[in-house]
């Protein structure tokens, strides 16, 4: 019997030693990308409007084509017509998110108007091509009712935010 219980201790010395701890290793990396960039390569502008008694906008699209509803009128002498431009750097051929603002207002010091309605080609979202992409921006300018004649500015500008996907 004691025979036994000896057998039966190294046994069980045995099946603990099975079960002994065990350790990988993995090792760690990182890539460090070149920062994503925007610089404004365009000032948006949305030319010469002629207006009347009743409110109306002018759509200018990300291609620079100009369309109009209401009290407002493309006059023939169009002025400087230009969707604003950008210019997008980055890593690559990465992909990258686009946000435009929602409203900004434009004044000649006395009155205002709104500039709405942003729009982008791209729209949403980017892909660099060899490490650059132009981006264009649209928008809506919403023009009052007998809108006060002068130029309209906003120095300030609007802010276009680009973030790597």
């Amino acid at each position: 019997m004691r025979k036994l219980v000896i057998l039966f201790i190294a046994i069980a010395g045995f099946a603990l030693n099975s079960n002994a701890q065990v350790t990988a290793n993995a090792p760690a990396s990182a890539t460090i990308v070149a920062p994503i960039g925007i610089s404004k390569t365009v000032d948006m502008n949305f030319g010469n409007v002629a207006v009347s008694a009743s409110a109306g906008t002018v759509v200018l699209t990300p291609a620079g084509a100009r369309t109009t509803t209401g009290g407002c009128t493309l006059p023939a002498v169009v002025g400087t017509v230009a969707a604003a431009a950008f210019t997008v750097t980055g890593t690559g051929t990465y992909t990258y998110s686009i946000t435009l603002p929602t409203t900004l207002t434009i004044t000649d010091g006395t009155h205002n108007m709104t500039v709405t309605t942003y729009t982008s080609n791209p729209s949403g979202t980017g892909a660099l091509v060899a490490g650059t992409q132009t981006l264009t921006v649209g928008a809506t300018l919403n023009v009052g009712a007998s809108q006060a004649a002068n130029l309209y500015t906003n120095a300030a500008g609007f802010p276009v935010t680009v973030n790597y996907n």
